[in-house]
């Protein structure tokens, strides 16, 4: 598997580019990448504090992008939505400070109605951002070798080998844009940062042994205290860090990471039984593997248990929001676009107004059709309430994006502070790129 090159320092120079990659006999697969990559880009690190240029250069032939800094606190005109348009041959220079905590973010592109094309083609890359907290704790973090970047996504091919732009699903898993992956671990504990960076599937991930791994960050930082689970649940632009026990694995032996995507309720995005069509594909509604895992030797220093402890953070209840505001996931029956509050995405008009410094309960309401991957703009989160199932103990922590099932609501709660304007909005919206594109997005004024 393909570990993206990691960029340090305060100033970081970005480059998208058009490539080719060879991802099956014959043609190769017209794709993007930045920096001179075939698919995907580096891995940006940078320091909680630290105050950061990014150079963008659009070097595609023909289409405009943008660059968005995903699950960043940062002033809207930084954020890099579908208002900050970079032009081919231009470049966008915004600074700010690094005010997250330590977690793995990404970056991506956020033009309308061209957001699925130019992730489809591969452009994309993680952010991780260290603290002080953090750095503290007795974690893997040698990037690369016990500390691993893990995108997940998948594609299907036309006859030429391109990729084909219709299916809301691919056929083929890739792991940071590798087909069949697979990598070596050394035995000892070892630390996954994994990324959904599907247009539409949702992942069930575990082990093929079943075996306990542990959640220790959200979207936005770490967990209290590790989180055994034997299944993950990841959602379209979820992150979660998790920590693999490899101490006991004899020197050769593998083991799979897995999507165990069979037998999902409906309304459960790759769940669906066709193979063909806009929502099919021969990984739908199975169990399929994302990873396949060697063991190697051990490391010098290796980090050989999982931690009791993690942070202090202290999450804000639904008795904290004074202003509470309710969105609804609307559509016209299956087949239509998906709207909220019945209204498509319009650049000209202003979905919502926040005053700064307020604390807020917003409610996610989804009863039409299908289910869907909720991203809010500038803030973390933290969920306070599914209406029909417990809040998952993988879930407690700091987020940005949240899954809201068929027939479900989910509410959470965000303090909105630090950055106003009255001309420079802030985007909320499915994360599913192509529910994105069709107009379930909307945009909202910090004042």
């Amino acid at each position: 598997m393909w570990i993206p090159p990691m960029l340090t320092g305060t100033t970081f120079d970005l480059t998208l580019g058009e490539a080719t990659k060879q991802l099956n006999d014959g043609d190769a697969t017209p794709t993007y990448g930045y920096n001179g990559a075939d698919f995907w880009g580096p891995t940006l690190r940078m320091n909680k504090g630290d105050i950061v240029t990014l150079n963008v250069t659009n070097d595609l032939m023909m289409d405009d992008t943008t660059a968005h800094w995903h699950g960043f606190h940062i002033p809207a005109a930084s954020d890099g939505g579908p208002h900050q348009v970079i032009a081919p041959g231009a470049t966008w220079s915004p600074s700010f400070e690094v005010m997250n905590r330590a977690a793995t973010y990404w970056y991506h592109p956020h033009l309308h109605m061209m957001t699925m094309e130019q992730l489809v083609k591969g452009a994309g890359g993680f952010i991780i951002v260290d603290d002080d907290e953090e750095a503290a704790l007795p974690l893997p973090r040698t990037y690369g070798v016990d500390d691993i970047p893990l995108m997940l996504t998948s594609r299907r091919f036309d006859s030429d080998n391109a990729f084909d732009m219709e299916g809301a699903y691919g056929d083929y898993l890739l792991a940071n844009g590798t087909r069949d992956a697979t990598v070596e671990l050394p035995a000892q504990v070892v630390r996954l940062r994994i990324l959904n960076a599907e247009v539409e599937r949702n992942y069930n991930l575990g082990f093929a042994d079943s075996r306990t791994f542990y959640v220790i960050a959200t979207d936005g930082g770490l967990v209290n205290a590790p989180i055994p689970v034997t299944r993950l649940p990841m959602s379209v632009g979820e992150r979660y860090e998790i920590l693999v026990d490899l101490s006991g694995d004899e020197a050769g032996s593998t083991v799979a990471l897995q999507s165990f995507n069979g037998g999902q309720t409906f309304g459960f995005p790759g769940g669906e039984p066709g193979t063909t069509g806009e929502f099919g594909s021969l990984l739908n509604d199975t169990t399929f593997d994302v990873l396949g895992v060697t063991v190697g030797a051990a490391t010098d220093g290796a980090v050989m248990a999982v931690p009791a402890s993690l942070a202090n953070s202290v999450y804000w209840t639904a008795s904290d929001a004074t202003v509470n505001r309710t969105i609804a996931i609307t559509d016209e029956g299956p087949g239509t676009p998906f709207t909220f509050d019945n209204a498509t995405y319009d650049e000209q008009v202003i979905n919502q107004t926040v005053n700064l410094g307020d604390t807020e309960r917003w409610t996610i309401q989804n009863n039409r059709t299908f289910g869907h991957s909720f991203h809010v703009h500038d803030v973390q989160f933290n969920i306070v309430a599914r209406s029909s199932t417990p809040i998952g103990d993988y879930e407690r922590g700091w987020k940005d994006t949240v899954f809201v099932p068929l027939g479900e609501s989910v509410s959470f709660v965000a303090r909105f502070d630090d950055f106003a304007s009255d001309t420079d909005p802030y985007m909320y919206h499915c994360h599913m790129s192509n529910h994105e594109d069709g107009g379930l997005m909307g945009q909202f004024l910090v004042k």
